[in-house]
């Protein structure tokens, strides 16, 4: 039995904000001198920080305990005005790429403050040697398409589900949907049963209004071609009714672009164009993000996609639009084209899945922004509002597609967070997280925004009083990109955006109060994360000396080895959902978490006691492989106070009581430290700690 950690059980200071110093593991320090390097005088150079991370892997790698033939690729770095950075890494282990097996790592120069782990994935070792044949696996694949393919490949992956990485094939299938809609349709097949595990789509479709954007400016370059030098040179291209093909480039004799009318192809290019162009100032002025992929680059707008199309997609390097019922209402306006290009912010960076909770996540992000890119456009000929498609008509009777203050006037969304969210179709599951965005916006009640009538309530009953849409979105935007993973869940997203309200506002701020009561408001469930001026959820209690001696605050007060104080639900917890669990990897390793505490002088006695849970995969009844110790450190000198090993298995907690009255007048650290051998799993599961004295 592998130990997984809680993907939301991030380590030391992870609910303390940046406020809190920066404790943890430390990388070699090689390299150093390339992080630190002065950035260019524009500003944060993203390529140029993934580089510098890069060189780093081996030492993250080695400083983080990841097992052999596993290795790191960095694929975003974002980096805070103090210098804290957040850097995404994918992994492969013995060559194969881990899906789900990325990770985030918090750092401030060379020393690690947090990890946090997709789906738990800290240990991603599996066999490498499948059952199922490769040819019997793209068959599966393209079964499992149920469109017509044109292409089918596959290879071998490590694939983290919920529960454990499992060997499997990544069969990918293209083709052409019946609605005209292309996939590239990544299926999951596990290579022993052949079972298909998951499957995700890189076209992510969407809808948008249609052309209501009046006369704008656009930018062109050259002999007038519809081109913008100023954003990575974004283009727009005319497929006239194709549906493959990179399309021909607009080009104009006076710079004068279409007439506003659908009759004239020009005019579906100059919305794409706006809207393109629009989104990209939007996340550089707001965001500080240089294009989709923060390289500079710009991305390509293909307009008149197929016949009669109803609908837009973002399939991985660009965004695509069809012309609509009659080929008469293309869907080329500012909030699709903020939805379809934010796809590419959110595989750049969370990379959500399009399945389970991560879909809805994945598609409200794009609604989300889309709503912010046509709020800051500020034109008069289409206002910012809270609908999605109200001018399409797609519904013939003069709806939008989906409304954030209430999702469930579709008939199909959901307003409320529940376990049966994750599945429905993601534009359906997106419903919790778009009110989510209303309520932290503009809060409950009724009122006129862009014309439009808009009333919201909470689903817990509450009064909510909105902070702002521009702050719900810069903490939304942190979140995505500092705290999501591919698989991550409604109450990740309610984990990260506390957190990243703590950073960005403080604790005790209005702003964090009422992203927390926003979640609360679509019924996303508390967790380790609360605001309230960093309050210890847990405070000791009596004549307890140890500051969250329950570990329900996460990893705060505690420093050490980023991972062990966890609520992951596979070994439970004595009290609460969070506690202290040592090792169970299976593999060689060490871990440790100690906190510093001061016994008075004045103690005639100090007792310091703990409940301790220890199961093991080991069989002997005499030999100690693995085990787990309970030390004082005084200045230089570390004492062991008790040691546990395999031999003392005991699925129950049982209380421990160790004398310390020999430490009075001393601040010593109390540490707990778990020792592993090269196989089987021992977990050393620690809970409710006290230092007492009198």
């Amino acid at each position: 039995m592998k130990r997984l950690t809680s993907a939301g059980a991030v380590a030391v200071v992870a609910a303390a904000g940046l406020a809190a110093g920066m404790t943890g593991l430390t990388a070699s320090n090689a390299g150093a001198a390339d992080r630190t390097a002065p950035l260019p005088a524009s500003g944060f150079n993203q390529p140029a920080a993934v580089q510098a991370e890069q060189a780093l892997t081996a030492q993250t790698a080695a400083a983080l305990g990841l097992g052999t033939g596993e290795q790191l690729k960095v694929r975003d770095v974002v980096k805070d005005p103090d210098g804290t950075e957040y850097v995404r890494y994918d992994r492969t282990f013995n060559g194969l790429k881990v899906v789900g097996g990325d990770l985030i790592v918090k750092r401030k120069g060379e020393t690690i403050g947090q990890v946090t782990y997709n789906r738990g994935a800290k240990v991603v070792a599996v066999g490498t040697k499948p059952t199922l044949s490769q040819s019997a696996a793209l068959t599966k694949g393209a079964q499992a398409a149920k469109f017509k393919a044109t292409g089918n490949k596959g290879e071998l992956v490590v694939f983290v589900t919920p529960a454990k990485p499992v060997l499997a094939y990544e069969v990918v299938t293209t083709g052409v949907k019946p609605d005209q809609t292309p996939s590239v349709l990544h299926s999951f097949v596990d290579a022993k049963s052949g079972a298909v595990l998951a499957q995700d789509d890189e076209v992510k479709t969407g809808t948008g209004n249609s052309m209501y954007s009046g006369t704008v400016s656009i930018g062109t370059s050259g002999s007038y071609t519809m081109t913008d030098p100023n954003r990575g040179g974004n283009y727009t291209t005319d497929l006239n009714g194709s549906t493959s093909g990179n399309g021909t480039t607009f080009t104009d004799a006076d710079d004068t672009w279409g007439t506003g009318a659908a009759s004239n192809r020009q005019t579906a290019g100059v919305d794409a164009h706006y809207g393109a162009q629009l989104t990209w100032d939007y996340y550089k002025n707001v965001h500080g993000r240089n294009g989709i992929f923060n390289n500079g680059q710009g991305a390509r707008s293909r307009t008149h996609y197929g016949n009669a199309y109803v609908n837009a997609f973002w399939d991985g390097t660009q965004m695509t639009y069809g012309d609509g019922s009659s080929n008469t209402h293309p869907l080329t306006s500012i909030d699709v084209a903020g939805h379809e290009m934010s796809h590419g912010v959110t595989e750049a960076t969370a990379n959500l899945d399009y399945s389970g909770d991560a879909g809805g996540l994945n598609e409200a992000t794009s609604d989300i922004f889309g709503t912010a890119v046509e709020f800051s456009a500020n034109n008069s000929s289409d206002p910012g509002d809270y609908l999605i498609g109200e001018k399409i008509n797609i519904n013939g009777n003069g709806t939008p597609l989906r409304y954030m203050d209430k999702p469930s006037k579709d008939g199909r969304s959901v307003d409320c967070w529940s376990t049966s969210t994750g599945g429905l179709d993601p534009h359906y599951s997106s419903g919790p997280l778009n009110h989510w965005f209303y309520l932290a916006s503009e809060g409950t009640g009724s009122k006129v925004i862009g014309g439009v009538t808009h009333s919201s309530t909470a689903c817990n009953g509450a009064t909510i009083t909105g902070v702002g849409r521009d702050v719900a979105a810069k903490v939304w935007y942190r979140t995505l990109s500092t705290k999501l993973s591919s698989g991550s869940t409604y109450k990740d997203a309610r984990e990260g955006a506390i957190n990243s309200a703590k950073e960005l506002y403080g604790a005790d701020s209005a702003q964090c109060k009422g992203i927390e009561a926003a979640f609360s408001g679509i019924s996303v469930p508390a967790g380790a994360a609360a605001c309230g001026g960093g309050t210890d959820p847990q405070p000791p209690t009596g004549d307890n000396l140890l500051l969250n001696p329950g570990f329900e605050s996460g990893a705060v007060n505690w420093t050490g080895t980023s991972g062990p104080i966890t609520n992951n639900a596979d070994r439970p917890a004595r009290t609460g959902t969070w506690k202290l669990w040592l090792q169970g990897n299976g593999r060689a390793t060490t871990e440790n978490v100690g906190q510093s505490v001061a016994i008075p002088a004045s103690a005639t006695s100090a007792t310091l006691s703990f409940w301790i849970r220890i199961d093991t995969a080991e069989t002997t009844a005499s030999t100690v492989y693995d085990t787990a110790k309970v030390q004082i450190v005084d200045g230089s000198t570390t004492t062991t106070l008790a040691t546990y090993s395999n031999l003392n298995k005991n699925t129950s907690y049982v209380q421990k009581t160790l004398n310390v009255t020999a430490y009075k007048g001393k601040t010593v650290t109390v540490k707990f430290v778990g020792q592993e051998d090269s196989s089987l799993q021992t977990s050393f599961v620690i809970d409710d700690t006290s230092l007492t004295a009198s």
